[in-house]
C-alpha cells in the first residue's frame, strides 16, 4: 500500500512503506507504485562524494486512501524497533481514550469538570478498542513479514494463503468469542442507582448461558467481573428499547414498570466485544494487502468486491435466519461481516470515482479529514471544541452559540427538529471539518500519534529524522546517502 506519512496518523501501522530489493512493484491499469530506482550515475556521483540529488518520476497516488482512511503496511527492517513503536502508539491511543472517554471533559453540553475514579470508563467508545485492535493486528503483521512469500502465486486465493498467519489470528479472536459468548454462565447481577442523594439496589435475574439480550449477556458479564459495575457506560443504548421508554427510539422517561436491566449500566466497547473487533482488523488490512499485491483496478476491484459481497452475503444470512442477529453492543459475528462488506462496497466505490474516473476533487474535504483525523476525532466528534466554545455562556449554560446556531440556524428555519438536526450535522460538523482540515493541510499542521520524529534507518547507519511531512525534498536528501539498494521509497 502506497503510504503518505503526512496523510497517515490513524492506520493499522504507522510508518512509511519502506520495500526491500526483493519486492517488484510495477504499475498497472493507470496506478503507477513503482519504486524509485536511482540510475547508475548517481552511485557513480555518490561514490565521488558529490551532492547531486536525484528527482524521482513522478507517479499518480492512490488517492482512495485519504478518502477512506486505509490500513498501511509496513515492509520491517528492524523488527524489535518496531515492535517498540507499536507498543508506544498502543499505549498513546489507550491514554487519550482514557482522556476523553473516561469523563474527565464532559463536552460539549455538560459543562462540568473532571472525573470520579470509582466512576471512571476503563473501556471507550474508540480509543481503546482501536488501541487494542491495532496492538494485536500490528504484532502480527510484524512478526510474519519473513514468514510470507515476496512474490503471490497464481490464483484467487493466494493472498489469502500468504497471509495465513494474519486469518489465523482472526480465527482465534473468532473462536474465543464465540465459545465466551455462548457457553459462559452469567449469574445474577445487581448495580446501585443513585437518584437524588438516594442509593437504590437493583438485582438483575440470570442464571443462563448464550443468552444475546441486554439483561444476561456474557459481554457485559465480562466487563462486570473484569472493570466492576461502576467503571460501566451509564446511559446505554438499551435504555431506549419499546420495553423501557416511552420515546422509543429516543431516550426518555423509563416506562413504570420497566425491567430493571433498562436501569443498568453496560460498556459498549468492552474488551469481549473488542476481541471480536480483532476480526474487523484482520479483514481491514487484507483490503490493504490487495492494494500492495494486485497492481491493476480489475484485479484490485475484484478482490475486494468478492470478499465484501461474501461477507454481506454471511452476515444477512446470519441476522435473519435468527442464528447470529446483527447486534453492535455486543459486535456479534454478523455485525462484524456486515461493517466489513459494506466497507468494502464503500472503498471500492470509493475507488472508482476517484482513482479509476479521476472524480477527485468532490472529495477532497474526505481526503483533508483523513490526513488530520486523530484532531478532527478529538476536537469535534469528542466535542471539545463545541465544549470550548460553550464554555462562554450567556446568563444560564444553555444560551451557547452552538446551541443558539443549531436551533435558529437549523431547525426553526426547516420546523422539524429531524432534518434540522441532520442539516446541522452536514454543514456545521461535516462540511466545518472538512473547511478546517483544508486550511490545516495547506498550512502543513498534522496531529499524529507517532513520535515527534519519522526515523528511517539505512543499512550504512545513516539516519533521517523530520518532524514534517516526508515529501520530495527528503527524498533528494535521502538519496545522496542511500544506495538504491538499501533504500527505496515510492514518491507519490
Amino acid at each position: 500500500m502506497t503510504a503518505d506519512p503526512r496523510r497517515m496518523e490513524e492506520g493499522l501501522v504507522h510508518k512509511p512503506t519502506v520495500l526491500d530489493h526483493h519486492h517488484k512493484v510495477d504499475g498497472g491499469d493507470g496506478i503507477n507504485n513503482e519504486k524509485e530506482e536511482r540510475p547508475s550515475a548517481v552511485e557513480d556521483h555518490h561514490k565521488a562524494g558529490e551532492q547531486q540529488p536525484v528527482v524521482p518520476t513522478k507517479s499518480k497516488r492512490v488517492a482512495t486512501l485519504d478518502a477512506f482512511r486505509g490500513l498501511t503496511i509496513v515492509k520491517i527492517p528492524k523488527i524489535n524497533d518496531t515492535i517498540k513503536k507499536i507498543t508506544l502508539r498502543t499505549l498513546k491511543l489507550l491514554f487519550w481514550g482514557i482522556l476523553l472517554q473516561g469523563g474527565y471533559s464532559h463536552a460539549p453540553d455538560d459543562l462540568s469538570y473532571g472525573v470520579d475514579m470509582k466512576k471512571i470508563r476503563w473501556c471507550g467508545i474508540l480509543q481503546q478498542r482501536i488501541a487494542l485492535v491495532y496492538f494485536i493486528v500490528a504484532l502480527i503483521e510484524t512478526l510474519t513479514t519473513k514468514r510470507r512469500p515476496a512474490v503471490l502465486q497464481p490464483g484467487h486465493f493466494s493472498i489469502f494463503t500468504a497471509y495465513r498467519w494474519q486469518w489465523i489470528g482472526g480465527f482465534v479472536a473468532f473462536v474465543i468469542y464465540m465459545i465466551t459468548t455462548y457457553a459462559l454462565y452469567v449469574p445474577d447481577w445487581s448495580f446501585v442507582v443513585h437518584d437524588h442523594h438516594v442509593a437504590k439496589r437493583y438485582t438483575v435475574k440470570c442464571g443462563m448461558r448464550g443468552h444475546l439480550g441486554p439483561a444476561c449477556n456474557a459481554v457485559g458479564h465480562v466487563d462486570r467481573q473484569v472493570w466492576g459495575v461502576n467503571h460501566l457506560y451509564s446511559s446505554p443504548v438499551w435504555s431506549r428499547l419499546k420495553a423501557c421508554t416511552l420515546s422509543y427510539p429516543n431516550s426518555g422517561p423509563l416506562r413504570e414498570g420497566a425491567p430493571t436491566w433498562c436501569r443498568a449500566p453496560f460498556e459498549p466497547e468492552g474488551l469481549l466485544s473488542t476481541i471480536s473487533a480483532i476480526l474487523s482488523g484482520t479483514i481491514g488490512i487484507h483490503y490493504g494487502h490487495v492494494l500492495i499485491h494486485f497492481k491493476g483496478h480489475s484485479e484490485r476491484l475484484k478482490q475486494w468486491v468478492s470478499m465484501a459481497l461474501g461477507l454481506l452475503i454471511i452476515a444477512i444470512i446470519l441476522h435473519f435466519t435468527d442464528a447470529i442477529p446483527i447486534n453492535k453492543q455486543l459486535y456479534s459475528f454478523s455485525y462484524v461481516c456486515f461493517t466489513a462488506g459494506a466497507a468494502g462496497i464503500v472503498f471500492s466505490g470509493l475507488y472508482i470515482l476517484i482513482d479509476v474516473w479521476g472524480w477527485r476533487t468532490p472529495f477532497l474535504f474526505l481526503e483533508w479529514i483523513g490526513m488530520n483525523a486523530m484532531l478532527v476525532f478529538v476536537l469535534g466528534a469528542q466535542g471539545i471544541l463545541a465544549g470550548f466554545v460553550n464554555g462562554w455562556y450567556y446568563k444560564n449554560p444553555d444560551n451557547t452559540l452552538v446551541n443558539w446556531i443549531q436551533t435558529h440556524v437549523f431547525i426553526n428555519v426547516w420546523h422539524s427538529e429531524r432534518l434540522g438536526t441532520l442539516l446541522y450535522v452536514i454543514f456545521a460538523e461535516i462540511t466545518f471539518w472538512g473547511v478546517v482540515a483544508g486550511i490545516l493541510h495547506k498550512l502543513g499542521i498534522y496531529w499524529k500519534l507517532k513520535t515527534a520524529e519519522g526515523i528511517l534507518g539505512l543499512e550504512d547507519g545513516t539516519r533521517f529524522t523530520g518532524n514534517g511531512p516526508f515529501n520530495r525534498r527528503h527524498f533528494q536528501i535521502l538519496s545522496k546517502y542511500a544506495s538504491a539498494k538499501t533504500f527505496k521509497y515510492p514518491i507519490q
